[in-house]
């Protein structure tokens, strides 16, 4: 008699767990809105790796070891050399990540590049300064007295890599987070 009972509880779990399965595969798949969390589709041609060179003032994004295309940059006021301390404002030379992004009210669109690196770190330790940091790849601010022109012309920013809106739109776009940024001299 038991093992009736088992049987038919077993059954009944069963059931009642296919009736939720149905309910929830029963969806439709292009009507569930997309979740905030969920990461941003991956673009047709994979970006292997960010190269700015900082004495061309040029931005490319290398895909299958290739150039792919290539931008106009701005840098920071002081361009020669590398990144030393904070508030020193030079762009940093070495090998980073895109590890984050935001949508900035100053700058439009802005990835950030994880400088400083180990290297960065322990340079600006044995010195006794603040390495720095919050360096990104952003837009140009909307400005009605300085049109985005005026910026796209000279090195501007506190160490970080400018480029037109439009242009950093194209780059957000087509560059995932993770992606390595080598900035050269």
């Amino acid at each position: 008699m038991r093992w009736l009972l088992a049987l038919f509880c077993l059954s009944m779990a069963s059931v009642s767990q296919a009736a939720f399965t149905e309910t929830i595969v029963t969806r439709p798949v292009d009507k569930i809105a997309p979740s905030p969390l969920q990461l941003k589709p991956q673009p047709a041609v994979p970006i292997d790796k960010i190269l700015v060179v900082k004495s061309e003032r040029r931005l490319q994004l290398i895909s299958g070891g290739a150039p792919l295309k290539t931008y106009r940059i701005s840098l920071g006021k002081q361009p020669k050399g590398a990144k030393m301390r904070e508030g020193d404002k030079r762009t940093p030379e070495g090998f980073y990540w895109i590890d984050w992004r935001k949508e900035s009210d100053r700058y439009n669109l802005a990835m950030h590049v994880s400088y400083p690196n180990i290297s960065d770190s322990a340079r600006a330790r044995r010195e006794g300064v603040p390495p720095g940091g919050m360096i990104m790849i952003h837009g140009t601010p909307l400005d009605e007295e300085y049109p985005e022109e005026f910026f796209h012309t000279l090195d501007w920013t506190e160490g970080c890599i400018a480029m037109t809106n439009r242009d950093m739109r194209e780059v957000w776009d087509m560059v995932p987070d993770g992606t390595m940024i080598e900035i050269r001299p």
